[in-house]
């Protein structure tokens, strides 16, 4: 491990001088080292007052979050990473800097200003929609929960612009009327996580029984996991077999008063397959219990173990039902299911005797006929719906609760089939997670009818009380059938909903060194890590298994037009650009594409995307090469588009699934043999991996991030090409967007570059190309075949935002940027910039029906 010298003073006041941006490989080599300290303990900065105000903090806690250094506040960024990497340095090397260089080590407390006020994440408005598309007439159901805030006031809003400047500067929106306008009381409302499977009560009364189920645990002690039965932690009535709080097998009896805990006393083994047995004789009332290993490749299996005690109760007759994976009144309030299982699960089967012990530790695959038998689930079927399927004579069957994961290996996957739907007796598990979460089933708090005569654009539902405010975005497309504008605006919900509550962005290991600056957290960041509200699909279970299903159908603190800029709040400065040159446009979203097709986009001069439309369904790609086919002109405005393949739940487009297979820059990657999406049996991943690539739709495709700074671009000669002349018509500057809202330029955070290889058509201009990027900016994983040294922007030109244009064959084109920063720039200067006119050149081309030509041979 690289370690620093402390004599190395000259890095030191490199770093002094410009902490932000270009640094020497020297100095990023220190910098990686303080950065990929472990995060418990680590400094970083709260915001106080947004772009104007930090408080140092750091991360400490169970769980992590970030705890106020006292009387350490900052109005200056470069102060407070030069702050931080004193401290650093003296903790790293013994070497007080400070001090030598005659320094405070940290600043001292203010004198004036305003008091410092740390933001409280205990109080908030935590809500959510049931909608996030809406026609005029349409209605829109809004949840609401107020820890610690006694009642709000709703209002609605549409919006226009985000924050760009110091306390707010640049936001701008303007209210509505509406009947719904009004004080409500406040009230907590209570967010369940955790995945389940809920089934009918008993049919017949079970005196003696037995239990046989398939089990690889992922995280187990430290509490009670259930795995299957009818036990009533209020009542202590009925049994359940479950995994005790050391990791053994253990069976749980009462009687309504006392109750019985029966354990193996020896801890399973994690990752792993076993099978489990119970049973219980009425007569004898003895209770055998059994944890075996099933036998495979790995060579620690775990250990296998049974007890057989006689006890002294009757179980009652449970008065709850059956349940999997939890018990139905376990939770800390007693009022919902709780002690959940993380791991998977297959095969369980219950039945009515004690059967004799060398039939009850059967392989599970045996023959389930029998007088006895009382249900034998089969997971393997209807994969992918959350109907439970019972093969047993009374027809048990069963729903899921709470998403957990379908399409996974079960016992006897033997890796010859990677598609479920191929061979799905080796997909008959399921993998339950204790933070899973698909709706928040929050009680609607008001509902919003959209006006019939509200015109098409972003709003939001307004919530404030008692000085905490929210907004809850929505999208108001045009009535049904018709279009009221020759521009669409196309909002990357599906993107929104794939990063909604994204704690990696700040938990994350190496996350700093990503981002290349010190970790910041708003207030809405502090109420994602106060509140359980569940994870993005950035992030891993408690377990360590990545999120594949994303959900809007709860709060979403990181769906917000104020505060930070990166995805929705980002993409207000496309709409606020339309604004601000007298363009009339359209809203639609990515669930309206998913559901109507290219038809959604038929009538439309020219469709804009937002800055980083990632996710994208089969329906949604197809739609939009239709759209193309058709005539249409497309202007992506992004960068890191049209990368991931998606599939939208059958039966809700408030849910989104997605598989990190093979490839790609992704914060986690789907295990063996669950590349396939559960909801529609889809292979999932990278659109380059299936013959689809960004390059291909939009003529540029991912090739590196970088988050500390952005840069420009510089004029190639292509685009003096007559082609392109409308295009930079009144533009003579060979920089371009050397300006911006988004890291100081146009060109930066993820960004995009053209190659034919890869799909971009063989007539794509390259009209400018980003350069001067930072070694905090690295090529993409898909991009790299082998690990070099080779893959920063100071070492590779391949390392650059492509702006390109191109004709399609029926009269269309597409204009693309190749980078998220770019809209940052558009309203710079009051949208007189070079940024701003050379979009609206190309915008107002496109909205000129007659047809783009093809260009010749060698054209």
């Amino acid at each position: 491990m690289y370690e620093i010298d402390p004599s190395r003073l000259d890095l030191a006041h490199e770093f002094r001088r410009r902490p932000l941006g270009h640094h020497s490989p020297e100095l990023q080599a220190v910098l990686d080292r303080m950065r990929s300290a472990p995060i418990e303990g680590k400094h970083c900065l709260i915001v106080e007052t947004p772009r104007a105000r930090w408080l140092l903090a750091r991360m400490t806690g169970n769980p992590l979050r970030p705890v106020p250094v006292p009387d350490v506040v900052f109005t200056d960024l470069a102060e407070a990473e030069w702050t931080v990497f004193k401290l650093r340095w003296h903790a790293m090397t013994g070497h007080d800097l400070a001090t030598t260089l005659g320094e405070l080590a940290i600043p001292e407390p203010p004198v004036d200003g305003p008091p410092v006020v740390v933001p409280d994440p205990a109080r908030a408005i935590l809500a959510y929609a049931d909608s996030i598309s809406a026609a005029p007439g349409d209605s829109i159901a809004f949840k609401v929960s107020t820890p610690g805030i006694a009642g709000y006031r709703a209002d609605f809003v549409r919006l226009h612009a985000p924050q760009t400047g110091r306390s707010g500067e640049g936001y701008r929106e303007t209210e509505i009327a509406s009947p719904a306008s009004g004080d409500y009381p406040g009230g907590e409302q209570t967010l369940r996580l955790g995945s389940y499977i809920e089934l009918p009560e008993l049919p017949v009364s079970l005196e003696s029984f037995s239990l046989q189920i398939l089990a690889w645990p992922t995280l187990i002690g430290t509490q009670p996991r259930a795995l299957l039965g009818a036990w009533s932690q209020r009542s202590k009535r009925g049994f359940g077999l479950y995994l005790d709080e050391t990791g053994a097998l253990a069976l749980r009896l009462g009687d309504g008063t006392e109750v019985v805990d029966i354990s193996t006393g020896i801890a399973v083994a994690e990752r792993r397959w076993h099978l489990f047995s119970a049973s219980f004789d009425a007569a004898s009332r003895r209770v055998e219990l059994s944890q075996r290993p099933l036998e495979d490749h790995s060579v620690h299996t775990g250990r296998a173990a049974s007890v057989t005690r006689d006890v002294a109760i009757m179980p009652a007759a449970p008065d709850t039902p059956l349940m999997i994976a939890a018990w139905p009144d376990a939770s800390p309030d007693g009022l919902a299911p709780g002690a959940h299982y993380n791991g998977k699960l297959e095969a369980p089967r219950l039945f009515a005797q004690a059967r004799p012990w060398e039939r009850l530790d059967q392989p599970i695959a045996a023959e389930i006929a029998g007088e006895a038998l009382v249900a034998a689930w089969d997971f393997s079927r209807e994969i992918g719906s959350d109907r439970i399927i019972d093969r047993g004579p009374h027809q048990l069957h069963g729903r899921t609760v709470n998403l957990p994961t379908r399409a996974v290996t079960g016992h006897n996957w033997d890796a010859a089939e990677m598609d479920w739907k191929q061979a799905p007796q080796q997909y008959g598990a399921i993998h339950f997670h204790d933070d899973d979460i698909d709706d928040a089933r929050w009680q609607t708090s008001f509902v919003f009818t959209v006006p019939e005569d509200c015109k098409s654009g972003i709003y939001a539902a307004r919530l404030r009380g008692e000085g905490a405010e929210t907004h809850v975005p929505f999208f108001v497309r045009p009535p049904r059938g018709r279009r009221t504008a020759k521009v669409a605006y196309l909002a990357p919900t599906a993107t929104y909903t794939i990063y909604a509550n994204n704690k990696a962005r700040f938990l994350a290991s190496g996350t700093e060194m990503l981002r290349g600056h010190l970790l910041d957290f708003d207030v809405t960041d502090m109420q994602l890590l106060h509140h359980p509200i569940g994870l993005s699909t950035y992030c891993v279970h408690n377990d360590g298994s990545g999120v594949c299903y994303g959900t809007r159908l709860r709060p979403m603190t990181n769906f917000r037009p104020k505060g930070r800029l990166w995805n929705f709040s980002s993409d207000l400065f496309v709409v606020d650009w339309l604004e601000g040159i007298g363009c009339d446009y359209d809203v639609v979203t990515d669930d309206d594409l998913h559901r109507e097709g290219a038809s959604l986009l038929e009538g439309y001069q020219a469709v804009l995307t937002g800055s980083h439309p990632e996710y994208v369904s089969l329906e949604m790609m197809n739609a939009l090469e239709g759209y193309l086919k058709g005539g249409g002109r497309l202007m992506y405005l992004g960068g890191n588009g049209f990368y991931w393949r998606v599939a939208y739940h059958p039966h809700s487009d408030g849910i989104i699934e997605v598989r990190r297979a093979e490839d790609g820059t992704r914060a986690w990657h789907a295990a063996p043999g669950e590349y396939y999406m559960s909801f529609t049996g889809e292979y999932g991943g990278l659109w380059s991996r299936q013959g689809r690539s960004p390059n291909t739709l939009a003529g540029v495709g991912f090739i590196a991030q970088g988050f500390d700074a952005s840069s420009y671009y510089r004029r190639r000669p292509e685009s003096r090409d007559p082609r392109a002349a409308f295009i930079f018509a009144g533009i003579e500057d060979e920089i371009l967007g050397d300006f911006g809202h988004l890291g100081g330029g146009a060109a930066g955070d993820e960004i995009d570059a053209c190659d034919v290889s890869a799909g971009s058509p063989p007539h794509t201009l390259v009209l400018a190309s980003s350069e001067n990027h930072t070694n905090a900016f690295h090529m993409a994983n898909d991009a790299v075949l082998v690990p070099n040294g080779a893959t920063n922007a100071l070492q590779s030109a391949r390392i650059r935002a492509d702006m390109v244009f191109f004709e399609c064959p029926s009269g269309g084109a597409v204009f693309s940027t190749g980078s998220i920063a770019y809209v940052g720039s558009l309203a710079h200067n009051g949208y007189d910039n070079t940024i701003s006119r050379l979009t609206r050149n190309v915008l107002e081309r496109f909205l000129d029906p007659a047809a783009f030509a093809m260009p010749g041979k060698g054209g």
